[in-house]
């Protein structure tokens, strides 16, 4: 048990170290402008998933209800 508390602590404070140190990256992509760019390609993929899986769902919907009405 106390193995894994070691673990869980060491983890936890190495990811909170990580989150402190300034990212060069992101800095330079935001001082460019091009973070923008990343978060409207971002946010398409993650809406193209989510009409994706409505499409599904809506289809699977279909088919349980014609499933249902042969019965």
């Amino acid at each position: 048990m106390r193995k894994y508390l070691l673990l869980v602590f060491l983890t936890l404070s190495s990811l909170a170290t990580q989150a402190q140190q300034e990212v060069e990256m992101a800095d330079t992509m935001r001082s460019e402008g091009k973070i923008y760019v990343v978060v409207a390609i971002l946010c398409l993929i993650l809406f193209g998933l989510i009409g994706y899986l409505a499409l599904l769902d809506r289809k699977v919907s279909k088919l349980e209800k014609r499933l249902s009405e042969k019965k």
